[in-house]
């Protein structure tokens, strides 16, 4: 197997993609192809004693910035490592692809480089978040900032596939989510959208509350990007805000100080379930090819982990049962149509 990764893509660039790269050469069976300017990769790989062997460089001198217009990856920055590892990808250079760079860029070369799977109609982010239970699946966490009902649709399916096949969740609880959990509650997005998963192959428990997304509530909430990033991203900031909060408690006194000590192995394993890096990234699912897209500001465990998680998405066959559901969602339908 070959994982294609961007290696100007992050904040951390290219030295902690090169760190993970590293590492995942080391603990995995697989190949890796680096793609971005390729001097200046050995240049980085020599001066910071990082091992090259086994990886291939693919020269992009280009790199697309974060602020720039997405739909310039295909012209402006069509020689970028982003969009020559795209490429790559879609010419059967590799198996999967890994990025750390813009999201919307990588949305649009996943969508229009790749394609996406027969009947698709949006690429989705999915983020594996942690929750009381373990964790569920947000998809989708921002690609799609508009949808409609059958996109969100596809969403559910595409993420139960996911959790049961990468994960092995059986039966994933697909949750919609909505300002309340009464099936007539929301706007039109959301009333249409629970008829259409009703009727999907999945496992739908009907609408959930945001409140109920950290308390397991669900296994997939399925959302549009706008209400999925907002999910994210206020859950990101809450996670900050009580480990501060743990932080500031048990340094507080002698007797705090003391119990801190002697909780030390909880509060690793709480630290280790809240750190997203554990999970590597998040999948663009309904991408005709396994596309990851790493956190921007990942370092090399981040990395390592993210393309571990390319290696299971094709190990387990993602793409085949993803197809395979999209289908049977597209038949049922049709009979509905029908009837």
């Amino acid at each position: 197997m070959r994982i294609i990764v961007d290696a100007f893509g992050g904040d951390n660039a290219p030295l902690e993609v090169l760190k993970g790269c590293a590492m995942a050469k080391e603990d995995y069976v697989l190949s890796i192809t680096l793609c971005g300017d390729e001097e200046a990769i050995r240049r980085c790989a020599k001066e910071n004693n990082v091992a090259l062997d086994g990886m291939d460089i693919l020269h992009a001198p280009a790199v697309i910035p974060v602020e720039a217009d997405p739909t310039t990856l295909l012209k402006e920055y069509a020689d970028s490592s982003m969009a020559v590892g795209l490429k790559a990808l879609k010419n059967g250079e590799g198996d999967a692809f890994v990025s750390a760079g813009s999201t919307g860029a990588l949305v649009v070369g996943a969508s229009l480089i790749i394609k996406r799977l027969k009947g698709v109609r949006r690429v989705g982010l999915a983020t594996v978040i942690p929750n009381a239970k373990s964790f569920y699946l947000l998809m989708d966490a921002g690609a799609n900032a508009e949808c409609r009902p059958e996109m969100l649709a596809q969403f559910g399916v595409m993420g139960s596939v996911y959790l049961e096949r990468l994960k092995g969740v059986k039966n994933p609880r697909v949750g919609l989510v909505n300002i309340g959990t009464e099936e007539t509650k929301g706007l039109e997005l959301q009333l249409e959208t629970y008829k259409l998963l009703q009727k999907a192959p999945v496992n739908f428990i009907g609408n959930v509350e945001a409140r109920g997304l950290p308390l397991g509530d669900c296994d997939v909430a399925v959302a549009d990007g706008f209400t999925g990033n907002v999910a994210l991203k206020l859950t990101e900031g809450m996670a900050k805000f009580f480990s501060a909060e743990l932080k500031k408690m048990f340094k507080g006194s002698v007797k705090t100080k003391l119990a801190a000590v002697l909780m030390m192995d909880s509060l690793k394993d709480f630290k280790k379930t809240m750190d997203y890096k554990e999970h590597g990234g998040a999948p663009l699912l309904g991408a005709a090819q396994p596309v990851i897209k790493a956190h921007g500001s990942s370092d090399a465990r981040a990395f390592k982990n993210a393309i571990r998680q390319a290696k299971e998405y094709v190990d387990n066959h993602v793409i085949e049962e993803m197809q395979s559901a999209l289908s049977a969602l597209k038949q049922e339908n049709k009979e509905e149509k029908e009837a």
